[in-house]
């Protein structure tokens, strides 16, 4: 069976030199794991070029092999097209998907946190996400001084919300992902109403944004952030643009310690999309981590989450693209 050594992320530290940040994306693409995938699907990873280079070869090179999005038609994750593929390679891609961090959660490195940002997704994901921030905060894992669920105007599709069996009316209809990230704050923490809410006017479009807020007396304050693209003529928001809109929004202090909560396989990327927006935007030391399904109960599971292996290598490639965009930044 084959077993490789855990491999790190890049550093959040806010003391970090774009070096030390360099060296943790090199360390990452050219570990064992990564350059066995390569040398599975046909290649060999030239890793004497320079960083840059090596991560432009390495996302066209996935692009061609593990971009099972765009093959299916540039769908959702959850409707990408089953591949096939040879048992061995299917054991190669758990146990490397295993050492580059996309299937064991870990706890939070530390307990005290200015911040913590609970990121969307599906709406099982948010769910889920929410309840385990939930769960961090009410049983005392981590003290966060606010928290704050990202979200954006991303609708819903039926299948996602057919069988979530909610409590009636919760909160705003589930029209969109930030209306699922609303629900999970208050079924998660308690609340009832929020105290303020602003959003933009007129038609929702990828320009729309909104914020609710609530500022319990007994728990830390929680915003719900529907953050706005952007290049709104061209996309929606992404996981960058919702790190964005929440610091313009709440203004971090440079080092203030801030934890990403998302779902395991998506740390690695979702970390480096962290790490350059908020650690170089802002100058805040960043810690991101999965959330552990055993800690849900009956919704969650009793162990780590378990994916198919194309879904494993769509979110290496998608790691591959966010510490490209990394070292632009660094």
């Amino acid at each position: 069976m084959t077993r490789y050594e855990p491999v790190p992320l890049p550093t959040g530290a806010a003391e970090a030199s774009r070096a030390e940040v360099t060296a943790g994306v090199v360390g990452w693409v050219c570990a064992p794991p990564l350059r066995d995938l390569v040398a599975a699907f046909g290649g060999g990873l030239p890793d004497r070029l320079p960083p840059a280079e090596l991560l432009e070869w390495l996302d066209g090179f996935s692009a061609v092999y593990w971009d099972f999005r765009s093959r299916s038609g540039s769908v959702e994750r959850d409707e990408i097209n089953v591949s096939e593929l040879p048992p061995e390679t299917v054991e190669l891609v758990g146990a490397a998907a295993t050492a580059l961090g996309l299937v064991e959660p870990r706890p939070a490195p530390t307990h005290r946190y200015d911040h913590l940002l609970v990121l969307g997704g599906l709406a099982r994901s948010c769910l889920h996400r929410t309840a385990y921030a939930a769960e961090l905060v009410r049983g005392g894992d981590v003290t966060v001084d606010e928290v704050a669920a990202l979200g954006s105007f991303r609708p819903l599709r039926p299948a996602e919300t057919a069988d979530l069996d909610l409590p009636e009316s919760p909160g705003a209809p589930l029209g969109y992902e930030v209306d699922v990230m609303d629900v999970g704050i208050r079924l998660g923490f308690g609340y009832a109403e929020p105290a303020e809410e602003r959003a933009s006017t007129g038609p929702i479009t990828h320009h729309s944004w909104a914020v609710r807020s609530y500022r319990p007396a007994d728990g830390p304050p929680v915003h719900v952030l529907a953050a706005p693209s952007t290049e709104p003529e061209t996309r929606r928001a992404h996981t960058s643009d919702t790190y964005h809109f929440w610091a313009d929004e709440v203004r971090p202090a440079a080092g203030d310690r801030v934890l990403v909560v998302t779902s395991q396989l998506y740390v690695p990327f979702q970390h480096c999309d962290a790490v350059r927006s908020l650690r170089f935007g802002y100058g805040c030391r960043v810690d991101t981590v999965g959330l552990d399904p055993a800690r849900l109960g009956a919704t969650g599971g009793t162990g780590p989450q378990r994916y198919a292996p194309h879904q494993y290598l769509q979110e290496i490639r998608s790691t591959v693209r966010s510490m490209r965009n990394l070292l632009g930044a660094a």
